[in-house]
């Protein structure tokens, strides 16, 4: 079993930054593609950034492209998400997850508020 631990939300201004973090543990975390969704208030789970295992490839939710970064530092077993230019409408619940053995992983996510 894959265990997801997110962290690094909190309350920033609008045009602020943050950097998520999740931390893996319990699988081949070089091996696991890495994705991060949210869910904003009312409003279904998006699709925010995945990663490749080596970290060469990525792709991004169109709301987020050029203001997220993801990143992973496979010797630590670590998810990043690099936020910048946050706005309101990046306010959400953070999740951190991957697929491994036919099972889909989910951390209990981190909240991320902008707000002036």
């Amino acid at each position: 079993q894959v265990q997801l631990v997110e962290s690094g939300g909190g309350l920033v201004q609008p045009g602020g930054s943050l950097r998520l973090s999740c931390a893996a543990s319990g699988g081949t975390f070089s091996s696991l593609t890495m994705r991060w969704y949210r869910r904003a208030p009312g409003k279904d789970r998006e699709f925010v950034a995945d990663i490749s295992t080596g970290g060469i490839l990525t792709d991004y939710g169109d709301s987020v492209k050029g203001r997220f970064a993801i990143s992973r530092d496979n010797d630590k077993n670590m998810l990043y998400l690099q936020m910048n230019d946050l706005r309101p409408e990046d306010t959400g619940l953070y999740y951190c997850s991957t697929r491994e053995g036919g099972y889909e992983y989910w951390g209990q996510g981190t909240q991320v508020t902008v707000s002036s």
